[in-house]
């Protein structure tokens, strides 16, 4: 008798970012990639040289809350390289949403990069749904910050009144 020991191993990608805050785009870009994987961990980015609007407690919340029970997402934070957080974590993947063809260019070196620092490490790339096209944490934020109703720009399960934010 012959025996076959079969190492399944999970696939397992990263969707790194600042998600300050997190949108429809994101949440599209991470419910597209969820058949392709056996865990996402939505990883928020901490960058000491950029001052955060929403605190990183809130932003891990509103992601909780936008996949509140899907067992396949994870939401955690990093500091330092997208690619070492990625080798202590397992993933092989990190999944970026491209809205237009300047993120193209810019995502296209850091994949290039990442490889070249991790080269098992592959970036997957999601066209963004034309829909969500213009939506951007830049232009939310604005309209809070102005008073606006930035709803329709966020998920469903997440309320903006519910966080506090600075200025």
């Amino acid at each position: 008798m012959i025996t076959i020991n079969c190492w399944i191993m999970k696939k397992i990608a990263v969707f790194p970012g600042s998600f300050d805050p997190f949108t429809i785009g994101h949440e599209d870009i991470v419910t597209r990639a969820l058949p392709l994987f056996d865990e996402i961990v939505i990883a928020v980015g901490i960058n000491a040289l950029k001052k955060s609007f929403f605190s990183l407690a809130d932003r891990k919340d509103m992601i909780a809350k936008a996949f509140k029970g899907n067992p396949k997402i994870r939401v955690d934070h990093f500091e330092g390289l997208t690619v070492d957080f990625c080798a202590s974590v397992g993933a092989g993947h990190i999944i970026r949403g491209l809205r237009t063809a300047a993120d193209f260019e810019f995502e296209r070196a850091i994949a290039q990069t990442n490889r070249k620092l991790l080269p098992d490490i592959e970036s997957i790339f999601f066209l963004t749904q034309p829909d969500h096209s213009m939506v951007n944490s830049t232009i939310i934020r604005d309209i809070v910050i102005n008073g606006g109703n930035a709803s329709q720009f966020v998920p469903t399960a997440v309320n903006l009144s519910d966080y506090t934010f600075e200025v």
